[in-house]
C-alpha cells in the first residue's frame, strides 16, 4: 500500500474503496485486504482522508479481472513499485491498442503479459 503522485493518479480513470471492491466481489473487506497483501490487487492511499483505493478497472462482473494477478507478479518480479505498475498499466500503448489495463479487461491478457515480460529484457 503506497501513495502515488498526481501524474499517476490522473492516469487511472476511476477508483473504488476497499468496501466498494468487497461489495463488487461479494466478499468481506478483510478478504480484499488479503488480496492486496498477496499482491493480487494494488491499493493506494488517495484523497484528503488518505483512504485506501483500488483502480476500478481491476474488477468487473463480480471478480478480479483475469490476468491481472499474473501481470502484477511479472511486473513485481521485474522490480516495479506499485506506483510504477499503475503507471505502466494505465499508460496507452499503441501496440495493444489502448492501455494494458483495458486489454486485460478485454481478455487480452496474453498480449499484456508478453509486453510485461519484454520489460525484463
Amino acid at each position: 500500500m503506497t501513495e502515488i503522485d498526481a501524474k499517476t493518479d490522473a492516469l487511472v480513470p476511476a477508483w473504488l474503496t476497499l468496501p466498494d471492491i468487497a461489495e463488487e466481489l461479494d466478499v468481506e473487506v478483510t478478504r480484499v485486504r488479503q488480496l492486496v497483501k498477496e499482491g493480487q490487487l494494488i491499493a493506494v492511499r488517495r484523497g484528503e482522508n488518505r483512504v485506501l483505493q483500488v483502480p476500478a478497472a481491476f474488477v468487473g462482473e463480480g471478480k478480479i479481472v483475469r490476468g491481472l494477478a499474473g501481470t502484477l507478479t511479472l511486473l513485481r518480479d521485474d522490480g516495479f513499485t506499485d506506483e510504477e505498475m499503475l503507471e505502466w498499466l494505465f499508460t496507452p500503448d499503441d501496440s495493444l491498442p489502448g492501455t494494458p489495463a483495458q486489454a486485460l479487461r478485454e481478455n487480452r491478457g496474453t498480449e499484456v503479459k508478453r509486453r510485461a515480460q519484454a520489460l525484463a529484457v
